[in-house]
This record gives structure tokens, sequence and C-alpha cells, in this order.
């Protein structure tokens, strides 16, 4: 696939970027409406157990071929990469379209699907970490995220407000159908009109393992690049129980009903969407400062769910929202510009790994902490724990000089 080398207009202006925000907004939007109709559908079809296991199903899977996609995304073209997984979605959500029509839907189906798509996820989340790198200037990184992050929070929050009514309307087959077509928009505008204009170096041919080694050998001799990589993988490991479980067990024990964690739930939404925007304006001289800054107050945000009381829970939803938006958009920024280019996939996808590996181990420890103690020292000590060690990364030298780091070291 072809690059160009003009130069890119201002990042305001950069309509052909602007345009790839809008089709993969839509398609995230696609991907919520997706999601809500596979759980809804799991639950009808089966046990409450075996429904979160479908819902689930794509993430060891995932995990598991993460680093294969890494140096997938090093090695060859991104626009190739990123147009080959949008083909094979595609193909997924059609041919799960024809069984359920054709023998009807099943818990058997449900989970391909799931387990297909998080092996494309595996293969295109490590590409797309690339890609920001090859369209903008290496000053706009920070504007590109915030945009970036704000398009798929609108496309998100707009998937979810119409999936239900999809579901209800069309069943599974309704669903699958739009995201086919959100991706088929994807697709259209990765081959006809998305150029690369700052190429990155290809990795050359090796054999897939040694690829894999090589990243890691790279994080053992670069050390800057180490301590953002273990700084920033499992960073939701605090927040993912807190607002996945705890605040349902919040709500529930409060007897505020369905419809206050449906607010709450909206309000982490707007919050990270307020805070990824105000990254496409606002541009700290010490990006990553600020971005660990804003989760130490994220941290504190936690702990303070453990005091009960509507408004104060609702406070806190926010605020976590808020700073979750703006701390990835500036983190992604560093990141990206950080990295040796050879290995930016490879090493996108390693940080990846500690949330998918360990994201089922944190919630089952909230869930024991929770009704072992109370749903109160779970918040106290997940929050309190990720405040101490966003602490600790703003004491380290090198997570301060990161700010100024162009190229790995």
């Amino acid at each position: 696939m072809t690059t160009t080398s003009q130069v890119p207009p201002l990042f305001g202006r950069d309509r052909m970027v602007h345009g790839w925000f809008v089709v993969k907004g839509v398609s995230d939007a696609g991907d919520a409406a997706w999601t809500i109709a596979l759980a809804w559908t799991a639950v009808q079809l089966a046990s409450p157990a075996v429904a979160g296991l479908i819902v689930a199903a794509g993430t060891l899977p995932r995990a598991a071929v993460l680093l294969v996609g890494g140096a997938v995304a090093d090695r060859y073209d991104v626009r190739r990469v990123l147009a080959g997984t949008t083909v094979a979605r595609v193909l997924v959500l059609l041919v799960t379209v024809a069984v359920a029509v054709l023998a009807g839907e099943s818990v058997a189906l449900l989970a391909v699907a799931a387990i297909a798509f998080g092996l494309c996820d595996a293969i295109f989340e490590p590409a797309a970490v690339t890609l920001g790198r090859q369209l903008v200037r290496e000053e706009d990184l920070s504007m590109y995220a915030g945009a970036s992050q704000t398009a798929a929070r609108l496309g998100t929050m707009t998937g979810a407000a119409v999936g239900g009514g999809l579901v209800a309307l069309g069943g599974l087959t309704a669903s699958a159908t739009l995201n086919a077509l959100t991706y088929l928009g994807v697709l259209g505008y990765l081959v006809l009109v998305l150029r690369l204009r700052f190429p990155l170096p290809r990795m050359s041919p090796t054999p897939m393992t040694r690829a894999i080694a090589e990243g890691f050998g790279h994080l053992r001799a670069a050390p800057t690049t180490r301590t953002l990589v273990i700084t920033l993988s499992g960073l939701n490991l605090a927040v993912g129980p807190a607002l996945g479980l705890g605040l349902v067990l919040r709500v529930r024990d409060a007897e505020w009903g369905a419809e206050t964690l449906g607010v709450f739930q909206a309000l982490v939404g707007l919050g990270a969407l307020v805070g990824g925007a105000a990254l496409i304006r606002w541009q700290p001289r010490r990006p990553a400062a600020v971005g660990f800054a804003l989760l130490v107050v994220q941290g504190l945000a936690i702990v303070l769910l453990a005091i009960p009381g509507v408004f104060v829970t609702a406070a806190s939803c926010a605020t976590i929202g808020v700073t979750a938006g703006a701390a990835s958009a500036l983190l992604s920024a560093v990141f990206v510009r950080t990295v040796a280019p050879e290995f930016l996939g490879r090493l996108g996808s390693i940080q990846r790994l500690g949330d998918d590996c360990l994201m089922p181990a944190a919630m089952a420890t909230f869930g024991a902490v929770a009704g072992g103690a109370s749903v109160a020292v779970a918040f106290g000590i997940f929050g309190g724990l990720m405040t101490a060690l966003m602490v600790v990364a703003l004491t380290r030298s090198r997570v301060l000089s990161l700010d100024l780091v162009r190229s790995a070291a």
C-alpha cells in the first residue's frame, strides 16, 4: 500500500486524519452494539455463569496471540495489517449471521464468534498503536490521542445507547449486520483514503519466536523504555474491578436501583469524553508527569467510592472518567514518542498483556475482599495501592525525564 511524503497540514485542518476518526468512531459504535447483542443473546440461551464465559471468551485467545500481533505490526505495512484484520472481522460477522439464520442461535456460535473477535483484536490493536506516529507530526501526538479517544468514546456511548433497542428489534443478526457494515466503511477508508506520511522502519523477516524475544531483549537494553512499559502495564487493574464490580455492589447494597447504576456509568463515560477532548487543545509541557499525577487523583477517587452517599459516588465516577480520559491520551502519546520505532508494535503488545492476563485475577481478588470484608475495604485497598504506585512513579527520575525523550534510551 502506498505512502505519501507530503508535509501534513496543521492538525486542526487534517481532513484525512479527521475522517479516520469518524469512520473508526462509527465502527466503535457498531462494536458496542454488537457487544450488547452478544451479552443479551448469551443470557437468553444460557445461565448467567455461562453467559459471562461467552462474553469473556475472547480474552484468553487475545492474550495468547497478542505478542504475535506486536511482531506482525513491526514487520508488515500497518495499513495492510489493519485492512486484513478488518476483512477477517467482516467475515466473522457475516458467517455469524448466516449460521444464526440457517441453524439458529446457539452457545457454541456465540463462543466461536467471541473467540474469533479476540484473535482479530490481538492483531489489530498492536498495529493501531503504531498508526498515529505514521500519520501526524511528533508534536501533534497528544492531540491525535485526545481526538482519537474522544471519537472512540462518542462511538461507544452511541452504540451502547442504540444497541439495546437494535437487539430488541432485530436480534443478534441485526447487530452483527450493522457492525459488518461499519467495518466495511473502515476497510474502504484504509484502502482508498488513508495514506502513511511517516512510515516506520520495518523488522527484517525472522521467526516469530525470535521477533518476540527481541522485543523483550530491547526492554532489557533500554532502561527508560523498560520503566515506561512496566509503569503503564496493568493501569486498569484498579479501576476495572472498581467500576465493573465494586460500583455494582455499591448500588445494590444501597438499593439505589439499576437506573442509578446507569447514571454512574454515564458519568464515567462523559468524564472520559471531556478528559480526552481537553487534550485536543491543551498541550502540557510535562505530559508524563501530568498524566501520572492525574492517575494519583484517580486512585483517590476510587478510595472515595468507599464513602456511602449518592453524590459522593457520582462525583467520584465523574472524576475517574475525566482523569482516565486525559491521562490515557497523554501517556499513550508519551509511549508512542518514546519507544524506538522498530519496536513500537511489540512493546505495545507487551504493555497491553498486563491487563489481559491479570484482569481476571484482579476481579476475583476485588470480589473476595468485598465478600470477606466489605466493598468499602476493597475500594480502599485497590484505590490506595493505585495512588501509592503512581506516587512512586512520579518520584522516578526516568519517568519524569520521559517528557524530553524522543527515542528509546
